[in-house]
């Protein structure tokens, strides 16, 4: 007997089940939809520290949809390996019509897409990418002549000048929630299986503060104090709609708004520029600068012994909490390029 023709909703960087751009065009579809997490060993197996907090943040994520969708009735399909290998036994396992998943603008991400269509396309299998992540992606916000943007400011204002009401609107995933594909719950693999142990870092919360965030012009410039969103690991992995942030930021407050716009113009940056993402400086000239590169003055920095009580105050509060306040992260990165001379990406290791 032939397998009943289904479609895959590929969680990546959306860990969340409603205002889910792909989730809900794959609802949508017209076929029984499987949802499906891969914990990628691409990415896995180059983290050397296995206490690594976003693993347990994206871990416990993933379980608590799994959760949530066993009480409908519903299999997550949770695997463990490569994303080709993990979809050619999915191939095998069902009679896989079409795959829905929501863009990535990584440059590693842009390669695995590659190789997954490729697989897809000698199966006969659709694939279909959406927009969810950002409000904007892409060439939507450029230049009148058509170039992106490589200066914020110019940016953020046709950022605003094009915003609407439609690109604030969520998707209503609640109202097709019974076209998922039932089956019986599916294996979960454990932390320790994936060879990580979790984390004791604590993770905020992902519900705005909007007492907070009406007052965050007044606050966010001062470190002493707790006056920021915490949202941004949220963000990150797509725990919380974009869509809702934005809705609320327009509402309370436009110093908040300018803080996302920023993260989009970073977004807009790593896909027109994707050297920035591997390495490279923005500006090729950079590259050729000469660094002091001392290892003992690296090592102060990196454990808050430099004798400079801002720097220091930043980089043990990040070593503590997996948190840095913005204008911090800024003294500190500056300290250690322009002060130490000390190649940048050392810093971002």
């Amino acid at each position: 007997m032939e397998k009943e023709p289904v479609a895959i909703f590929w969680f990546r960087r959306d860990l969340r089940l409603h205002d889910n751009t792909a989730l809900y065009h794959s609802l949508r579809s017209g076929l029984p939809v499987i949802p499906l997490f891969i914990f990628d060993t691409n990415i896995l197996d180059q983290l050397e520290d296995k206490d690594d907090a976003r693993v347990t943040f994206i871990y416990r994520q993933v379980e608590s949809i799994r959760k949530e969708l066993h009480k409908q009735g519903i299999g997550f399909e949770v695997r463990t390996g490569r994303p080709e290998t993990i979809f050619t036994e999915l191939i095998h396992k069902y009679n896989l019509k079409k795959v829905f998943t929501n863009h990535d603008y990584e440059p590693y991400a842009g390669k695995r897409d590659k190789k997954i269509k490729e697989l897809f396309n000698e199966n006969e299998i659709r694939f279909f990418s959406y927009k969810d992540q950002v409000i904007f992606e892409k060439n939507e916000i450029v230049k009148d002549n058509g170039e992106p943007y490589t200066v914020y400011t110019p940016y953020s204002k046709k950022w605003k000048a094009t915003l609407n009401k439609f690109y604030q609107k969520s998707y209503p995933v609640e109202k097709y929630a019974d076209r998922f594909f039932k089956q019986d719950l599916i294996a979960f693999p454990s932390l320790k299986q994936l060879g990580f142990v979790e984390s004791a870092m604590k993770f905020p919360s992902p519900i705005p503060d909007n007492e907070l965030l009406g007052h965050y012009n007044e606050t966010r410039n001062y470190p002493g104090i707790l006056g920021t969103s915490r949202l941004g690991i949220h963000l990150r992995f797509g725990t919380i709609s974009i869509r809702e942030i934005v809705r609320s930021a327009v509402e309370l407050n436009e110093t908040f708004l300018n803080e996302l716009i920023w993260r989009e113009f970073y977004q807009m940056i790593l896909w027109h520029f994707p050297h920035v993402g591997e390495g490279k400086s923005f500006k090729p000239a950079y590259d050729l600068i000469r660094w002091r590169n001392n290892e003992e003055e690296f090592e102060k920095w990196c454990e808050g012994k430099t004798g400079y009580p801002l720097v220091d105050a930043g980089m043990r509060e990040l070593s503590a909490t997996g948190f840095m306040h913005n204008r911090v992260r800024m003294v500190t990165a500056s300290f250690l390029a322009k002060h130490l001379l000390i190649d940048w990406r050392w810093g971002e290791a």
